[in-house]
């Protein structure tokens, strides 16, 4: 069976967003700084982005699909990643409003999954085959998904900042362990992956 990782970035205080989240700003007031390792230091950081992109299918919740603000959908919404987003697979989008899925150019296909975080994960099993499932994120969902107990691998990329307010990955997650199990990085990140403990 494949396994369930996770790749997020985060600041130092634990924000993968800044305050204030908008259309205008979907990461938050500096949220955009944390991202700066991925394309200031592209080649020093290379194996923790093909990491990101070697899985098979992706699983990331509405607000990083589509941004902050519940209701129904705008059909004529098509992602933050312009007409060939960067997943090259399925990603199915949890959401409690249905949509038909999208097809994209690169390969990349959004299915809009109502019926919770268990059947996003086996329809994107289904998907993967014998590649890695990887939650996306936003924090509400990889908080789901870290206290469902069903993430094996969370990769944390941790950015030299201090946001001091925004959206907090571990808020109201109890009870996880993690290993840590590598540790590497450059002056504007560091990586590190964690196995989580059953």
């Amino acid at each position: 069976m494949s396994r369930v990782t996770c790749d997020l970035t985060i600041s130092l205080d634990g924000f993968l967003a800044g305050p204030n989240q908008s259309l205008a700003e979907p990461l938050g007031e500096d949220g955009e700084l944390l991202h700066r390792w991925q394309f200031e230091e592209p080649e020093s950081n290379a194996a923790a982005l093909e990491g990101i992109l070697a899985a098979g299918a992706y699983i990331m919740g509405r607000n990083m699909y589509a941004g902050p603000g519940p209701g129904a959908w705008d059909e004529d919404w098509r992602g933050w990643w312009g007409e060939e987003p960067p997943y090259h697979a399925p990603v199915f989008i949890l959401t409690h409003h249905p949509r038909e899925p999208l097809e994209m150019q690169g390969g990349t296909t959004f299915n809009f999954v109502t019926d919770g975080i268990e059947s996003a994960l086996a329809q994107a099993r289904t998907a993967a085959g014998s590649k890695d499932v990887a939650i996306a994120g936003g924090a509400r969902t990889a908080q789901q998904y870290l206290s469902a107990g069903l993430i094996d691998e969370l990769r944390l990329h941790i950015s030299p900042m201090i946001l001091g307010a925004g959206e907090r990955l571990l808020d109201g997650v109890a009870n996880v362990r993690l290993e840590p199990t590598e540790v590497s990085g450059t002056h504007l990140v560091t990586h590190v992956r964690y196995q989580v403990i059953r």
